[in-house]
Formats: structure tokens, sequence, C-alpha cells
């Protein structure tokens, strides 16, 4: 069985303050973990507060996007290095929120997973369709064809041993601490992408402690 992976988007919420007391909550409340890794992304804004905070406990860092270059004329941007250099291990890419509000397509979110790969980063690509999508029918065509152009020319020899033979299928729909548990016992989900449910301390340990 692969090992599970449970990662909390804070997406656009907490405040500096707030983060580092939900960050502090998650450790005192989590204890050691073995059997599964838990990740935080976070705002920008905290992870240099928070780095520090996590160092040496169970919980790993995450981004919640990146650009693919290394530096430039890009303004709001984040780059992979310097993800990496602040803490970093994983980065959520392609999220439905990217791709809805911001246009990011297929081959852009392909260039920064390679980007992410390249240096050291763990990527988590998002991939899903919308209601319209769903209720068309389309579902499983929009899902392949994000998978394929998103993956694109990622190999495992592109990605270190422990990223390479931990290729996960994470679900990413509402995950609550009511529901965790029927979803984790369904055949190849190996974690959750929690967004909401992963801010409040109780909630997000009960979802990373699902049986």
């Amino acid at each position: 069985m692969r090992r599970p992976l449970l990662a909390g988007n804070w997406k656009m919420n907490t405040t500096l303050t707030e983060g580092v007391e939900l960050v502090e909550a998650l450790i005192e409340q989590l204890g050691d973990l073995s059997d599964r890794e838990v990740v935080v992304c976070p705002p920008f804004t905290a992870l240099g507060a928070l780095a520090p905070l996590l160092d040496g406990s169970p919980i790993q860092l995450g981004g919640q996007n990146m650009f693919y270059a290394l530096s430039g004329a890009y303004t709001g941007e984040i780059s992979p290095t310097m993800l990496r250099e602040i803490g970093c291990v994983y980065v959520i890419l392609g999220h439905s929120e990217r791709r809805q509000y911001f246009g990011e397509d297929d081959a852009l979110i392909n260039r920064k997973a390679l980007a992410a790969l390249e240096h050291g980063l763990r990527p988590i690509v998002c991939v899903g369709e919308v209601k319209a999508e769903r209720d068309s029918g389309r579902a499983e065509e929009v899902v392949v064809q994000q998978l394929r152009g998103s993956l694109l020319n990622i190999k495992p020899e592109l990605s270190d041993a422990a990223t390479a033979q931990t290729v996960r299928i994470q679900y990413g729909g509402s995950v609550k601490p009511d529901n965790v548990d029927e979803l984790m016992a369904q055949p190849d989900i190996d974690g959750a992408l929690v967004g909401g449910a992963s801010l409040k301390a109780s909630d997000f340990v009960r979802i990373v402690r699902f049986q």
C-alpha cells in the first residue's frame, strides 16, 4: 500500500498570527506519525515563519503555487528555488481555482511541474472537471486530457527516489471529518487535498487520523 498523503490547502486564509497558532495546535495534537505524510500549504506570507516551527515535526511544508522560471520580470510570482530555500517540500499546481480564475492551462501546469521536479519539489498536480462537464458526461474525458497534458514528459527519472516511489492519487472534493473514512476506503485513493477543513486543527487532525 502506498503511504497516504494528507495535505491541507489553506488557500487565501489565515493571518500570520493565525497560521502560527494553527501549526502549533497541529503539532501538539498530531504527535508522532510514521505511517502517513502530512503537509500544510499556507499563504506565501506565512511560509518563512512556519518553516522553523515545522522543522523536526512530522508535518511538511508546501507552497500553494509557483512559476516555472527561477527569476525575472514576473511580478507577483514565486520560483521553485524560493520555495525550496524557505523550506517547502511540496507545491500544489493546477488547482481548479488556478484554472478557473487565472486561466492556467495544462501546458503551463506542465512547465511548472517539470520545473518543480527539476529543483527538488514534489508537485501535487490537480485535475478535475467542472459541473457542466460532469453533467454532460465528459468528466472522464476531461480528467484524462488534463492528466496527459499536465504530466507530459514527466518520467520517474526526473524526480528524486522518494518522489518516484510515492506517486499517489489524492481526493480533493470537500474532504471533511465525517466523510474521510469512507473516501479513504475507496480503491486507489491514497490521500486527500483538504481545503476548508484544514483550517481548524481538530478537523484536520481527525482527517489525518482516518480509520
